[in-house]
């Protein structure tokens, strides 16, 4: 059970994490996904992690909503953001500071966010607790499945074992979240 929670954490984290490190990036400039339901696994290439599949629910403003949730933490984590547009999508570069754990990531997104993207995510930590790899790579492949299905509405976010949160859930919960002080780069 509890291994099970730390897996669905770790796979709403690595949502999140994309979101933020793409907000920070000015995600401004990525279009919104089409509203319905998406279906997204993610694979980590570490072998202790097992694939992860979820389901959201969007609609015309969630994706607005969920920028405008993690881009102000983005830019207080964040020293450095780089995004390009490319001929196949967008690739960003990014250096942040999470309380102590120092990262780089490389991130690749490609797709038409109509009928399905890719997200590839390399990241590099300088710092953080042990046992935790100091490098990983996860890749997040999202396919729009079609309406939101009854009972759902835009924000909902479904994790293995058919728990559910919401977009402004998320928002609730970036509230408890200490803030870090602010870094060197920030006046």
């Amino acid at each position: 059970m509890t291994s099970r929670l730390i897996l669905q954490a770790a796979a709403l984290a690595f949502i999140c994490s994309c979101v933020t490190a793409a907000s920070a990036a000015s995600l401004d400039d990525i279009p919104n996904r089409k509203p319905g339901l998406w279906e997204i696994k993610m694979v980590s290439a570490d072998a202790r992690i097992p694939p992860q599949t979820i389901q959201q629910c969007t609609d015309a403003s969630t994706d607005a909503d969920m920028r405008t949730t993690f881009s102000p933490m983005a830019k207080e984590m964040c020293s450095q953001q780089n995004m390009q547009k490319t001929a196949t999508g967008y690739s960003i570069d990014a250096t942040c500071n999470f309380h102590g754990i120092a990262s780089t990531s490389h991130t690749d997104i490609s797709g038409d966010f109509n009928s399905a993207y890719t997200v590839k995510v390399s990241t590099t930590q300088s710092s953080g607790p042990a046992g935790v790899a100091q490098a990983g790579d996860m890749t997040m492949n999202a396919t729009w499945v079609g309406p939101c299905k009854d009972g759902q509405k835009a924000g909902d976010i479904i994790m293995p074992g058919g728990i559910k949160m919401n977009v402004n859930d998320m928002k609730a919960l970036r509230a408890l979240i200490p803030q870090q002080a602010p870094s060197a780069h920030q006046h």
